[in-house]
């Protein structure tokens, strides 16, 4: 055997660029609400104020997605280094960004075809285009959008105030699109995508949206009747976002220090479980329990207890939030999807000797939550009993209110179905079939341009079933509940039938 070397010796280089189709595989950990974050960083981080994310559609299929915003714009040298795969750029303080990947990795999670068109004031237009497919044989050559093309893009009617600069970012091709062309499941495709983006972003950038910083709308332009959607709003889904808190000595900041380095948790307790919006997220509520990261006012991950803690359902009133702007090498690590934070070792240490300044640490942190916990529960089993829908109603608001609301034992289930009236009156409380009806003549108006179905208008039909479900309990009606029933009727009729003129 040889004698070993500590040196290796070289003969000159070769130089051997990445294969094409590393493309395909950067970016899988995105969904496509994650990566639409992703590019809103981005215009954040350029400085904008406005964003809209536009959803084409053609010969009754979504086409192409836009995410436009009215930031500072990039100017040619800026693009292609934006372009550039695994190229990055210096990041100021406040930036978002932060690995050099992100607009690539988001836009291949999702599409095959990326263009950027930007500019940047006292510049020309700039556009660059990158298609993974046709990547495969030109040496990760990039595509030089024409001019005349860009500015043909940013003349389009965007709800923007771009001045004299701003950046479009275009997908095409996207994988997630659907293929058939059945206009109900198309439609229903819309639906989720952007409900479900629109969650996402909100809860994400709620500080940005709660504080006027940003605003992000979202829109269908259906290419074949030329018409541009009435804009749907990103809304802010804060975590926080209660009325009272469940304990009045709280929120309470619990600090800690190690190695000169000083971590704080700001502790909070719902008052209780709900449906808000804004405790429900998305998904199971006894999902979000635990710590929420934010870096730059942006939410990094929601739930969790990263090794403080086992997630419980005594605790999912229970929700922290840590600042980690100073990246604070060596105990948090951010993926690059900006979705997870990964914690050291050290941190569970550091949370286990993080004190108020009344002397409170995280066992009696968790102690009062349970409690709070127990004293909410036991009230909410104290609700009045109604008698539960029945057909009407989509399954996910049947769910609920079965959830919320003890049933009245032994009696059907109140159905609400459409008729055609003889005169004007909005519904009518039919007890002997234990039937609320609508008025058939109001449906068409009240479901807009939507396709009617045994379960359209929840809201509505929600709203009169909350109203009049007492009517339908009882052997007969008392004169208080012909009275209510008046009343209502009276004003919903004159109601609907102003909303009609």
């Amino acid at each position: 055997m040889s004698d070993w070397t500590p040196d290796v010796p070289t003969a000159g280089t070769i130089e051997l660029p990445p294969d094409p189709r590393a493309l395909d595989a950067i970016g899988r950990n995105h969904s496509l609400e994650t990566a639409l974050a992703d590019l809103v960083d981005n215009s954040v981080d350029a400085g904008a104020t406005q964003v809209v994310i536009r959803l084409v559609i053609a010969d009754g299929l979504p086409r192409a997605l836009y995410v436009a915003d009215n930031g500072s714009g990039m100017e040619p040298d800026k693009i292609d280094a934006a372009m550039t795969v695994g190229g990055r750029r210096e990041y100021a303080a406040s930036d978002l960004g932060h690995f050099g990947l992100g607009l690539k990795a988001a836009s291949f999670s999702q599409a095959r075809s990326l263009t950027v068109l930007s500019r940047s004031a006292g510049h020309e237009p700039v556009g660059r285009r990158w298609r993974v497919h046709a990547s495969a044989n030109r040496n990760f050559s990039c595509d030089v959008v024409p001019m005349p093309f860009v500015v043909a893009e940013f003349e389009q009617n965007w709800r923007i105030s771009f001045q004299n600069s701003g950046t479009i970012v275009r997908w095409d091709d996207v994988v997630t699109f659907p293929a058939g062309s059945e206009s109900h499941r198309v439609e229903a495709f819309i639906d989720r995508m952007i409900t479900g983006a629109c969650q996402h972003l909100g809860i994400v950038f709620h500080r940005f949206l709660e504080q006027g910083r940003l605003t992000v709308d979202f829109e269908v332009y259906d290419v074949d009747d030329s018409y541009v959607g009435p804009p749907i709003p990103v809304t802010p889904l804060n975590p926080f976002g209660y009325l009272r808190s469940g304990d009045p000595e709280f929120p309470k900041t619990l600090t800690a220090a190690i190695d000169d380095v000083t971590v704080s948790f700001k502790c909070h307790i719902w008052p209780g479980k709900n449906n808000t919006p804004s405790f429900r997220l998305r998904g199971v509520a006894t999902d979000h329990q635990g710590l929420y990261f934010y870096r730059r006012d942006r939410l990094l991950q929601f739930g969790g207890w990263e090794g403080i803690h086992v997630s419980h359902p005594k605790l999912q009133l229970a929700r922290v939030e840590v600042d980690i702007d100073g990246d604070i090498t060596g105990l948090f690590h951010m993926n690059a999807e900006k979705s997870r934070v990964l914690v050291s070792l050290e941190f569970a240490r550091l949370a286990a000797a993080a004190r108020s300044s009344d002397g409170i640490g995280f066992n009696e942190y968790f102690d009062l939550a349970e409690q709070v916990f127990r004293t909410s529960n036991s009230r909410s089993m104290k609700r009045r009993s109604m008698i539960h829908p029945g057909s009407g109603l989509p399954s996910s608001v049947k769910d609920v209110i079965r959830k919320e609301v003890p049933p009245i034992i032994g009696q059907d289930p109140i159905e609400i179905r459409w008729d055609t009236f003889v005169d004007d009156s909005f519904f009518r409380v039919d007890r002997e079939q234990n039937t609320l009806w609508i008025n058939k003549r109001y449906r068409k108006m009240l479901l807009g341009d939507k396709h009617g179905g045994l379960n359209d208008l929840p809201l509505v039909k929600a709203l009169l079933y909350l109203l009049v479900a007492d009517s339908f309990e009882g052997e007969y009606h008392g004169a208080r509940d012909k009275d209510n029933i008046e009343l209502w009727q009276s004003v919903l009729t004159t109601a609907v039938q102003a909303e009609r003129r």
